[in-house]
């Protein structure tokens, strides 16, 4: 299986891991030590969206926004269905269990896509969930503390 990794909102590449060359071991949860091409670096991952597929990750003093498509993302997007229906939902789900550490809307805001809606700990990582699309915020259905489940329904949208 190939990958499509975009970086930074420019260039394009495919990635087969098989092919990659890397060594990689987990340090600790959302911290990574890897040798590439004989050199190591320290990789962190500052956020992720696991619904949108999209990272925030630190190597060495550098920050890369990265977006991970696998060949079933590419496929969809050449057929013209690369909204997903995350992208078109009324709905944000928690992509994974985890706590909610803040809420950052009310009911009622108005937010457009990419705004920060809330942040979910899991696997002892920070997540801030964004909006999938432009819209109003009508039902908030977790409050702050709360422990939540894998596709639980967190906020409505209008």
């Amino acid at each position: 299986m190939t990958y499509q990794v975009k970086v930074n909102n420019n260039r394009a590449y495919q990635i087969d891991p098989k092919q990659l060359n890397l060594d990689l071991v987990k340090i600790k949860e959302g911290c990574f030590h890897l040798i590439k091409d004989n050199k190591s670096y320290t990789a962190t991952i500052l956020e992720a969206d696991y619904s949108t597929k999209v990272f925030k990750i630190r190597i060495g003093s550098a920050i890369y926004d990265v977006e991970l498509k696998d060949e079933l993302d590419c496929l969809a997007e050449k057929l013209g269905l690369s909204l997903g229906a995350s992208q078109k939902s009324l709905v944000i789900k928690a992509s994974m269990p985890g706590l909610v550490l803040d809420i950052l809307v009310e009911e009622g805001a108005p937010v457009k896509k990419g705004d920060s809606i809330l942040i979910l700990e899991a696997m002892k990582m920070e997540n801030v969930i964004k909006a999938t699309r432009d819209g109003v915020i009508t039902s908030i259905k977790i409050d702050k503390g709360a422990s939540v489940e894998k596709d639980q329904i967190l906020v409505y949208f209008e």
